[in-house]
């Protein structure tokens, strides 16, 4: 049987925490024009009054602690108080930030039962000990007849992640649906603590956003398959996962043949129907890269106040973010050969700005200084060029790759073929 594998996030993570002593001035002048004067809510106590017209609130509308509904009637300033005073505790007393997880392609993946096909019947039936699958649940409600399979190293993620972080679940599903899988994520409630949140939730219908998060946005990380689904001004705190494609109906939904082949392997089915699982070509989980890069993200949040003396309260994360996602591919050069049609400008396409944001340089003409040639290809003049001079010769699909690992990808793994269809 064929195991179908993604690479690992920051396999030599360890290795930044030199390089990033030259951005700490860019860290300081970004927090700097985004800082803001905290109140000192240990001298300027939230009103009694408002504390339980929240409490009462939320429990009669059914919102967990953790977010803010959007009919809570409180003022912006009592609001911002509930935020401050949340994170603040956790930042000081606990060394936490705020990790907030998406359910679907993220976490899970779902399938309704009348839809799974014949190949994928055995595990309505089989127990765990007939296959090599784990976390294969049905959910059976008034409301909802699915098959949820969480995704490999789950547990050990949530955690070992619930050491650093404090927990949330945001999704656009509906709160059945979310109450129902946060029970699979967390049956004992100890990881969650009913931070729960759903569409009827959310403050705009069509997109998530932090401001019904009991949360200052400075403090969050999101982790989700999609930057879109969230307001622009939280997009900088989100992490892209890939999605977690485990059923052939999951797959069909979003037009490919098989989970395996968004990871650029050829395989004619999904995981379902091969009775495996995604793992990195390591044999471990894609989780588990995840976790370790949230480590480090969480000891530079942290180990950088304790060094350069900045104050715990005012320190941002998305500035760290960005400096880790500029190393990926930084003293790299690209150029690319027959990605986008010629009327397209270069430097406005989507994969030309993928590339900067994770430390590359971009170019239109091939120079000595070239390391990477990315081309639809392998016939192209420029492709011919990268072969004669020994360059880096890939795919475009290695720096999407690269971009969910957050660790430039083996380029072997990536070869420039005569047919790979153009972007």
């Amino acid at each position: 049987m064929t195991v179908a594998t993604v690479s690992p996030i920051l396999h030599n993570i360890d290795d930044l925490d030199g390089r990033l002593d030259s951005d700490h001035s860019e860290i300081a002048s970004i927090e700097k024009t985004k800082r803001r004067k905290i109140t000192d809510t240990s001298n300027q106590e939230i009103s009694k009054e408002a504390r339980l017209a929240y409490y009462k609130k939320s429990s009669s509308s059914g919102v967990r602690y953790g977010s803010l509904h959007k009919g809570l009637g409180l003022s912006d300033g009592v609001i911002d108080q509930l935020r401050n005073q949340n994170t603040n505790n956790l930042l000081l007393n606990h060394k936490k930030l705020h990790l907030v997880l998406d359910l679907d392609h993220t976490l899970l993946n779902t399938t309704s039962l009348d839809k799974m096909s014949q190949d994928e019947e055995y595990l309505k039936t089989q127990t765990q000990s007939d296959h090599s699958l784990q976390h294969v649940h049905i959910v059976d409600t008034p409301n909802m007849k699915v098959m949820t399979k969480l995704r490999p190293y789950i547990r050990t993620f949530l955690m070992e992640a619930s050491q650093m972080f404090e927990l949330s679940i945001y999704t656009m599903g509906t709160q059945d649906y979310a109450l129902e899988m946060a029970k699979l994520l967390d049956p004992a409630n100890q990881i969650f603590g009913g931070r729960v949140i759903s569409r009827s939730d959310s403050t705009d219908e069509d997109r998530k956003a932090l401001d019904n998060m009991l949360a200052r946005e400075s403090a969050v990380v999101i982790l989700d398959d999609t930057k879109d689904v969230w307001q622009n001004n939280n997009q900088d705190n989100v992490i892209v996962m890939p999605r977690y494609h485990f059923f052939k109906s999951s797959c069909q939904q979003y037009g490919i043949s098989s989970s395996c082949q968004q990871y650029g392997i050829s395989n004619s089915k999904p995981y379902s129907e091969l009775k495996t699982d995604e793992c990195d070509r390591y044999g471990g989980a894609y989780l588990a890269s995840v976790l370790q890069l949230l480590r480090h993200v969480h000891t530079i949040f942290f180990n950088e106040v304790e060094l350069k003396g900045w104050d715990l309260i005012d320190r941002d994360v998305r500035p760290v973010l960005k400096i880790l996602q500029k190393e990926v591919l930084k003293g790299c050069k690209l150029v690319f050969s027959h990605i986008w049609p010629s009327n397209v400008k270069a430097d406005t396409h989507p994969l030309w700005k993928l590339a900067e944001q994770l430390g590359a340089t971009c170019s239109t003409q091939v120079d000595p200084s070239v390391t990477h040639v990315v081309a639809a290809d392998a016939r192209t003049q420029k492709s011919c060029w990268a072969v004669k001079k020994g360059k880096f010769l890939v795919n475009p699909q290695w720096i999407d790759t690269t971009l969910f690992m957050w660790q430039r990808q083996p380029e072997y793994n990536f070869p420039c073929q005569t047919n790979i269809k153009q972007i």
